[in-house]
């Protein structure tokens, strides 16, 4: 990919341009070694500086049998719902999982339900409808009120006691890294050339779109942990007519030391800059988390379609299942999720709308432990949402298990697709 180099911005946003259609999808791939960031290093993939952060469970065997679902009706982008909404052959019981404790869930107890679930054939591409895939549909509980997705303790005056789900972003709610690595492929038998295919594919997607929409050229090394972090350093100036490809905030004699260490550059016009952009960035968010299509525009919209579609065939559905379970939560009265991952802030929101998660996460909880690490980032949390709280944490990470049972808050660990399904039965029952 080609090196980030400084973007001009119109004073208006305006939908992406037409660019040359991404072609590795297409192709056929061998695995290479790949030297992607991980959470324990600062090593990047080819042509890259400064990218994601990931974590990753798998083992490089298979520890379960394949699985996969045979499907029915239209395909959306991540759930199905009516006649053909998800759901499960094997009853749950309360027998199954023992959440009375509520201080760790060993998911070694759901084998009865594993088990007698993921035999069927693979999915495959004659399953899913393409025409379909346009405009995600929220589950909805048949017991439940529509998916609220303004959950904060901001927006709820008066209420005492939150139930906080904290989840980890790749290879717990969505399938990313592991298609770069080769190792979703070779744990679960599928197609290496074309899972790296597809890695590539959406890699360039994400990065095209925080580049061109969400300054990401000028925040790389500006990264904050949470949207708000220099809001103070806003002086509410109207920004409709603002040019930000102009106001010098990129200075040659600034050159790669803009930020310190802590994210932070002394100059207070040069903050306000900085704070000008995360607003502009929060912006764009809010607008188009339920319209990322009219973000992306035309051509590459049909390709972000196209990309979305095949990876649900190729991970065997699993944003679906993620997807579900998160709507469950959204749900609730009195229940929140919240995202706390090492992906740097920027990439974690192109991420987020990318993968059609903005409907169950607010900006405002979305956090980036790629600078302080994942327990400060539960530390904030904490002291947002009160002591009085519940906290749930979900993730396939050790960090996250780590902090999860250093601070006494039950553990959900997701290492396959079946431990999404699980959750959500977990949830529908209101064992969770």
């Amino acid at each position: 990919m080609a090196a980030y180099g400084q973007t001009q911005y119109s004073p208006a946003l305006q939908p992406a341009g037409p660019y040359s259609p991404y072609t590795h999808h297409t192709q056929g791939y061998s695995v290479p070694s790949y030297n992607i960031k991980t959470e324990d290093s600062l090593s990047h993939s080819p042509g890259q500086n400064g990218l994601l952060g990931y974590t990753s469970n798998f083992s490089s065997t298979p520890s379960q049998s394949l699985y996969s679902y045979s499907t029915h009706g239209d395909f959306s982008p991540g759930i199905f719902q009516g006649a053909n909404a998800i759901t499960g052959s094997t009853p749950f019981s309360p027998a199954q999982q023992d959440f009375s404790a509520y201080s760790t869930y060993s998911q070694s107890q759901y084998s009865p339900y594993y088990n007698t679930h993921y035999n069927s054939a693979y999915l495959t591409a004659s399953n899913i409808s393409p025409s379909a895939l346009t405009t995600a549909i929220p589950y909805q509980h048949p017991e439940h009120t529509a998916v609220a997705t303004n959950h904060s303790p901001e927006s709820h005056t008066g209420m005492l006691l939150w139930k906080v789900f904290i989840w980890d972003l790749d290879e717990t709610i969505i399938i990313f890294h592991s298609l770069l690595t080769g190792t979703f492929s070779t744990r679960f038998g599928k197609d290496s050339a074309k899972a790296v295919s597809l890695g590539l594919w959406m890699e360039e997607m994400i990065f095209n779109l925080a580049d061109s929409r969400l300054f990401f050229n000028d925040l790389e090394e500006c990264d904050q942990v949470h949207i708000d972090d220099v809001a103070s350093d806003d002086n509410g100036q109207d920004l409709s007519t603002y040019n930000f490809g102009t106001d010098g905030f990129q200075s040659p004699a600034g050159g790669g030391t803009l930020c310190l260490g802590s994210g932070v550059h002394g100059g207070v016009d040069w903050m306000r800059k900085l704070a000008f952009r995360y607003r502009r960035v929060k912006e764009i968010y809010n607008t188009y988390k339920n319209n990322v299509g009219g973000l992306l525009g035309s051509p590459k919209r049909e390709e972000w379609l196209q990309l979305r579609r095949e990876m649900e065939v190729i991970t065997d559905l699993w944003l679906t299942h993620a997807l579900k379970a998160l709507a469950l939560i959204n749900s609730r009265p009195n229940c929140v999720n919240v995202m706390v991952t090492t992906t740097q802030l920027i990439p974690a929101l192109s991420k987020v709308l990318l993968y059609g998660l903005g409907s169950a996460f607010p900006i405002e909880n979305i956090y980036s432990a790629t600078k302080t690490g994942k327990e400060s980032c539960f530390e904030r949390v904490a002291q947002r949402f009160g002591r009085r709280a519940v906290y749930v944490v979900i993730g396939d990470g050790v960090e996250e298990e780590t902090v999860a049972k250093k601070k006494n808050m039950p553990f959900w660990r997701v290492t396959c697709r079946a431990d999404l399904e699980a959750l959500s039965h977990a949830l529908e029952l209101d064992y969770l």
